[in-house]
């Protein structure tokens, strides 16, 4: 696993590090002006997806249906990879959306989102290790690391939903 190790602390660190060049780099042009206004909306129905998928691995799990869990979670990451695209895409050449909201909602919203992103950080090499420890079928340890990502993995892929629900209002259209 050591080998495997490497290259998903690699990947980790170069996807968080998209993610975070996304926020600072200047934004792209698009050929011809094409506007990708929608991919918030993808973006938020991807992450649905990945929840659903795996509330479903859950509990197909649960009831002991591996070759179901592992559909279900074939799916929750096939979602986030797609997110993962759509939402690089979307951040590379679009300026941030500021929150509108006032008063409680702010706040609610800031916390949602800073969980959100500081969770986000933390699933992305812990859902890759969980998913190598059981294509190496190392059930025992997969198993083990599994009770701590899928709470968190599903945790960012609902609060992904809620921070699209709750800015949405404030996208240029």
């Amino acid at each position: 696993m050591k080998n495997y190790q490497r290259w998903i602390w690699a990947l980790a660190l170069a996807i968080n590090g998209l993610i975070a060049l996304s926020a600072f780099l200047p934004k792209a042009a698009l050929p011809g002006g094409i506007k990708i206004m929608l991919l918030p909306q993808i973006n938020a129905i991807l992450n649905g997806l990945t929840f659903v998928a795996l509330l479903a691995a859950l509990i197909a799990i649960r009831r002991k249906r591996r070759d179901w869990h592992r559909r279900f979670i074939g799916i929750a990451f096939t979602a986030t990879s797609l997110f993962l695209i759509s939402y690089l895409a979307y951040h590379f050449t679009t300026p941030s959306t500021r929150y509108g909201g006032k008063g409680t909602l702010q706040y609610v919203y800031y916390f949602i989102l800073t969980t959100h992103i500081l969770l986000a950080i933390i699933i992305v090499p812990l859902a890759i290790y969980t998913i190598a420890l059981a294509l190496k079928d190392e059930i025992n340890r997969h198993h083990k690391v599994a009770r701590w990502t899928m709470p968190i993995w599903l945790y960012v892929s609902l609060t992904g939903v809620i921070v699209y629900l709750m800015i949405s209002p404030y996208y240029a259209h």
